[in-house]
């Protein structure tokens, strides 16, 4: 990055203006020499919060933040050192000098100059389409059967591309080239707008630079069969990186100390619309790293609020994932709607349901539970999953729940939940397990785990098992008897055992085709003459299964 010339940056510290500064965040009454307002960095109901023009500095009395135009900036809206000086040079209309770099950093750093100053053009004229002229009237028609109004639109500058090649037209007038117009997105390869006949979002970074567009769909004769298209990405726009609406809710998220990410572009319109700010949108995708990278400078708490279909439940458990693994570790909650509904069906009921939310180990423990094949595989998911966690509250809260959708009785738990970083608590030491004990309950642990084994199972009887438990074990894995106190603590130890050895289909065939081998091996002991050679022949085919098996 090149470094600002100590001249900048001194312009720039002359040029800002505290008040008009802090009047952009805060609403300030006038105190005599100062003004006093709602402090913008902590919560409270009586105003601490002075400005003094005079010295061109800020104090709360209530929190103690206070410092200069730069670091109000850099605290409220966390930026470091050289953004702050860029974002009070952009705000004061200072121009920013840099320190000599190479020809081709100088270059590239004036190209990208450049397409963020026609990136900005294009916006304001789409907006003019929208607002003030007639091509704009269907636009402006469907806002208004959103419930969105004008002023809020306006102020997340919302645009129509008119289509054809009126904007490429006119940006080529004004001294961009064709190749500013690709490296944008603006155009196609033929010369014609690259979005047409749709309403425009435009996507802009964390300071409030635009950075592309996504464009929906307003007409049923688009040439284009998706709802919402987006800029192509490029050096300058890669959807990843940006979360819709951050700019104007950073104070919000820092002030709140909570960001909320719902999935649409409209959702956050109409939740602002509504006075509720602290919300961001992920354009439809799950939350990427970049993203959270931005919002953890803000807030450790996500609420996540994707759409209740399948496409967004996937992406809350992407976003969930990355969200509360190192190195972000953040506090994530799920607010879970109605189905078929979104937060700007009805923004006042969203609050509602803001306020219970869940929490990520009781979400994903009813997720695996939704979608596991049967009650084994269930277990065998929820447990591997819960081991995972460090023990905490909301951890025990989504055992109780785990318990409760299995049906397990309470002894049943410590199989269910061991500690994180021991995964064979609640597992009997195959130490204290003689060698044919184990290997019944290392055969059975393996059916436990891997169902589609029941056939092989069935064809050995309760005569193959020594331990009477072990053969109630079988019958249950077989759907001939019921679990009660005795058998349900067994049975999580299955669970636990073939997730500890990491007991998988091969394997468990080799212990299951063990006991056949150890039946014969008895049979042989004291068969009589005429069944001696009939039981060799047989025992040396179930030990070439067993090998082959290898």
């Amino acid at each position: 990055m090149a470094r600002i010339k100590d001249t900048s940056v001194e312009a720039v510290k002359n040029a800002a203006e505290i008040l008009p500064l802090v009047e952009d965040y805060v609403r300030l009454r006038k105190a005599g020499g100062t003004y006093k307002g709602l402090c913008p960095f902590h919560q409270e109901r009586t105003p601490s919060f002075t400005v003094s023009p005079a010295r061109g500095t800020y104090k709360c009395f209530g929190c103690g933040e206070g410092g200069d135009a730069i670091s109000f900036v850099t605290k409220l809206d966390s930026l470091d050192f050289v953004g702050a000086i860029e974002k009070l040079a952009q705000r004061f209309g200072v121009e920013i000098e840099y320190e000599e770099i190479s020809p081709e950093a100088d270059r590239e750093r004036r190209r990208k100059e450049g397409l963020g100053k026609l990136l900005e053009r294009a916006t304001v004229f789409y907006e003019r389409v929208l607002w003030d002229s007639e091509q704009g009237a269907f636009a402006r028609a469907y806002l208004e059967s959103r419930g969105l109004g004008e002023d809020v639109c306006r102020a997340f500058r919302l645009g129509y591309a008119p289509g054809g090649a009126t904007l490429a037209r006119g940006a080529q007038k004004e001294g961009f080239t064709r190749d500013d117009l690709l490296g944008t997105g603006l155009a196609n390869s033929r010369g014609n707008d690259y979005f047409q006949r749709r309403l425009l979002f435009p996507l802009a970074d964390a300071r409030g630079n635009v950075r592309g567009f996504q464009a929906r769909r307003l007409y049923d004769d688009d040439r284009l069969q998706a709802k919402y298209v987006n800029s192509p990405e490029s050096d300058v726009f890669k959807k990843g990186d940006l979360l819709y609406g951050l700019d104007s809710a950073r104070q919000p998220i820092a002030k709140e100390d909570r960001a909320v990410v719902v999935e649409g572009n409209t959702d956050v319109i109409a939740l602002r619309q509504a006075g509720f700010m602290p919300v961001v949108a992920s354009m439809g995708t799950a939350l990427t790293a970049a993203q959270l990278r931005e919002l953890k400078r803000l807030t450790n708490r996500l609420f996540l609020c994707f759409d209740s279909d399948a496409a967004g439940a996937e992406a809350t458990l992407r976003g969930m994932e990355l969200a509360v693994a190192d190195p972000f570790g953040f506090d994530v909650q799920v607010v879970s709607l109605p189905k078929g509904t979104d937060p700007a069906d009805d923004p006042k009921a969203f609050e509602a349901h803001l306020a219970t939310p869940v929490s990520y180990p009781v979400h994903r423990v009813r997720l695996l539970h939704e979608r596991a094949r049967d009650k084994q595989s269930a277990f065998a998911a929820i447990r591997t999953f819960l081991a995972s966690i460090q023990d905490s509250p909301e951890r025990q809260d989504a055992l109780r729940l785990a318990a409760d959708l299995l049906d397990l009785p309470p002894e049943t738990q410590a199989g269910l939940a061991p500690s994180r970083g021991s995964s064979r608590a609640g597992i009997v030491s195959p130490r204290l397990l003689d060698a044919g004990q184990r290997l019944e309950r290392q055969a059975l642990a393996g059916v436990a785990a891997h169902p589609a084994l029941k056939p092989i199972l069935t064809e050995l009887g309760p005569e193959d098992f020594d331990s009477e438990l072990h053969r109630r074990a079988r019958a249950h894995l077989l759907g001939e008897e019921v679990a009660d106190g005795e058998l349900t603590p067994l049975l999580a130890e299955l669970y636990a055992l073939a997730d500890a050895e990491s007991i998988g289909v091969p394997t468990a065939k080799q212990l299951l085709l063990g006991l056949r081998e150890r039946r014969l091996e008895r049979e042989l002991a004291s068969a009589t003459n005429g069944r001696v050679l009939q039981l060799q022949q047989a025992l040396i085919r179930i030990r070439a299964e067993i090998r082959d098996l290898d």
